[in-house]
């Protein structure tokens, strides 16, 4: 049965939580990643940071819907939603944009259930730790070219 270390990158491109926007989207671009984990110095995993939240940061923002009564404005959505939302649309930072607390996988995770993860999740890069520390990613670049060299 394969699992994430038989596939896995072991030498994973990292960003740290204090690393600038413009790095991060630089790195993503020249490496060809979809994702980089946002570690601190010790390796934990603390986010990550996908194409898609950087795309994010450029949609418009959806004013929430309001109601009056009694001459007062109420919002009809969560004010803690629009205010992580705006956060986000105005990172400078990776922490400000990355995504917490992110899926994860072991080294002992089968291949089926990354692929499945993948798919139904929409993830395309799934760091891999192990007591507690990163120590390599799964990319959907890995789980295509396991699953169709194994085909031939």
């Amino acid at each position: 049965m394969i699992k994430a270390k038989d596939i896995m990158s072991t030498d994973p491109i990292v960003v740290y939580p204090e690393t600038e926007i413009a790095e991060a989207v630089n790195i993503l671009l020249s490496k060809h990643v979809n994702g980089l984990p946002v570690v601190d110095k010790e390796m934990h995993v603390k986010g990550i940071l996908c194409q898609s939240d950087l795309v994010a940061m450029q949609k418009k923002f959806p004013f929430p819907s309001m109601f009056t009564i009694l001459d007062s404005f109420l919002p009809l959505s969560s004010l803690t939603h629009v205010e992580k939302e705006l956060k986000k649309m105005a990172a400078v930072k990776v922490e400000e944009a990355m995504t917490t607390d992110p899926q994860t996988i072991t080294p002992d995770t089968p291949l089926e259930e990354i692929a499945q993860i993948m798919a139904e999740k929409k993830f395309h890069t799934l760091p891999v730790v192990e007591k507690g520390k990163l120590i390599g990613v799964v990319g959907k670049e890995d789980v295509l070219r396991t699953l169709f060299s194994a085909r031939k």
